[in-house]
């Protein structure tokens, strides 16, 4: 197994949760588990760090670092900003083919949630999103916003598994790719901002005295 894709695994496996939070990254069971030097490990680490993945403490080692609360949220209102710009973009740069593209992935949301299958409605949300920072071509903003995402996915949130979430998901995502289709750049950016202001709000509902433990993979 080459260094990179032995980098990528492990990688990987923290942003996929299959590395709990707070675990310990002890260099020589890394280096057993992913074929790596133990060169290659400590470079690892260093990179993972880096991209808010990993802690590396004085005498204690590297542990996956566990996101906050309040962080999850932030994160969201940065992603708000972020795709926000990314959007305004694709609605400035799209095709037919990309509207086809699009408005396959808001079928695809529809009928999933119509099947009741929310998780399955969860995965085709994300597909959109990544869909519109394809077409948007901003390199730097895919970047950023990849790194965010990186920093969350194993502590995100099913805020579609809150009462009333699953209709308004699929109607800001409507609102967006019909933006996005007519080229209408700046509507494009206000609804992908109200979207996900609106899903960091439905984060910190859940996390209030008595709200609906939401903690889980994906965010709608």
């Amino acid at each position: 197994m080459a260094v990179t894709s032995s980098y990528d695994a492990l990688r990987e496996a923290i942003v996929r949760g299959d590395i709990a939070p707070d675990a310990r990254l002890v260099e020589s069971d890394v280096s057993t588990a992913f074929e790596m030097s133990r060169g290659a490990v400590r470079t690892a680490l260093i990179r993972l760090e880096q991209d808010g993945l990993v802690v590396r403490e004085p005498h204690r080692g590297a542990r996956v670092r566990r996101v906050t609360d309040d962080e999850a949220v932030e994160i969201l209102q940065a992603r708000a900003v972020l795709e926000g710009l990314a959007v305004r973009r694709a609605a400035e740069r799209i095709d037919d083919a990309g509207a086809t593209g699009l408005e396959a992935c808001l079928a695809r949301q529809r009928e999933l949630l119509e099947q009741g299958d929310l998780l399955g409605a969860s995965d085709a949300n994300a597909e959109l999103h990544a869909a519109l920072l394809e077409l948007s071509g901003h390199a730097t903003a895919v970047r950023l916003i990849h790194t965010l995402n990186a920093q969350t996915v194993r502590y995100q949130y099913r805020t579609i598994l809150i009462p009333g979430r699953p209709a308004a998901s699929v109607a800001e995502h409507a609102a967006i790719v019909e933006a996005v289709v007519a080229k209408r750049p700046a509507e494009a950016e206000l609804t992908m901002r109200e979207h996900l202001f609106n899903v960091a709000g439905a984060v910190r509902r859940g996390l209030l005295p008595g709200g609906i433990d939401t903690a889980s993979r994906g965010i709608l």
